[in-house]
């Protein structure tokens, strides 16, 4: 298995977007192990092979056989790729290198441009076409109140989001994630609410805690993330990474940008019949027609 101590703009699927891609495939133990390391990842992999086997409720042997199916020599192997991805996932804007002069000669806006399509490219080739289309499948339903919410940067990302598909469709809204902001609004959700997350490193506690009091309520969490998953992932029935690293002390919200606006496309192609009229109505209150 490749090594490295993070994703890089192009890089193949984390590890748990590969353990994700490949659940289906996996034995029943396999899979008991693979959803443990998800519901709480990567830390629930740090713990010793007897102590992670007991929690999955699988033998020590299997648990091997787990790590050994991911591609690793054995567990001690396993928990330094483990270690890593959690190294990348506290990496702050001044963690990273410092820039520096690798690219010199080349366009900074080329060199910059070509780690944003890598990170494209790799977004969509490691997301599985039906957990993408099971998301468009909740936000086309119309039973369903949908709330997007988000973090410092990427409640920028929520807010777009939330602007195209209120013009599609009914019961639609954004949530603050601070708690002061959004504890009267939570109390009314239930479980025919869909909360849509946006939250990459450095995971944001308070959006986090909004999402798992909204799942404890019965709502539906979708999670749009980086390939190390938001601890929202825990509670969040589907989950979309996207690919960040680019050559800057800064994350690309690129990835997951393409992946907002596919969805607002997709939906809008599903709802055509109800969204088309929804749309002129906004185009005569924007003319100023009757």
């Amino acid at each position: 298995m490749k090594e490295h101590s993070a994703i890089r703009a192009g890089d193949p699927p984390s590890l748990a977007e590969r353990i994700r891609q490949e659940m289906e495939s996996f034995t029943p133990s396999e899979k008991r192990a693979a959803h443990l390391l998800l519901s709480h990842y990567p830390f629930a992999g740090l713990d010793t092979v007897a102590e992670f086997a007991s929690r999955a409720g699988i033998s020590a042997p299997s648990a091997l056989r787990f790590v050994t199916r991911l591609g690793f020599s054995g567990f001690p192997d396993f928990q330094k790729h483990l270690r890593e991805e959690l190294e990348a996932q506290l990496l702050s804007p001044l963690a990273k290198a410092a820039p520096t002069d690798k690219t010199q000669g080349d366009s900074p806006l080329a060199s910059f441009a070509d780690a944003v399509i890598g990170n494209l490219s790799a977004t969509v080739e490691n997301i599985a076409p039906a957990e993408f289309e099971a998301v468009v499948a909740l936000l086309s339903d119309p039973r369903r109140s949908i709330h997007f919410t988000g973090g410092r940067f990427t409640g920028a990302l929520a807010r777009y989001a939330e602007s195209h598909l209120r013009i599609v469709r009914s019961q639609v809204d954004f949530i603050e994630g601070q708690p002061a902001l959004w504890r009267d609004r939570v109390i009314e959700i239930g479980k025919k609410d869909v909360i849509v997350a946006f939250d990459i490193r450095r995971y944001q506690e308070d959006v986090t805690a909004l999402c798992e009091t909204a799942a404890k309520q019965g709502a539906t969490v979708v999670l749009l993330t980086d390939p190390w998953l938001s601890p929202i992932a825990r509670v969040a029935r589907h989950v979309l990474p996207a690919h960040i690293v680019v050559p800057s002390n800064w994350d690309s919200s690129a990835g997951m940008l393409l992946l907002t606006e596919a969805l607002v496309a997709a939906v809008t192609k599903r709802l055509w019949e109800t969204a088309k009229p929804r749309m002129e109505a906004v185009e005569r209150l924007r003319s100023g027609a009757p």
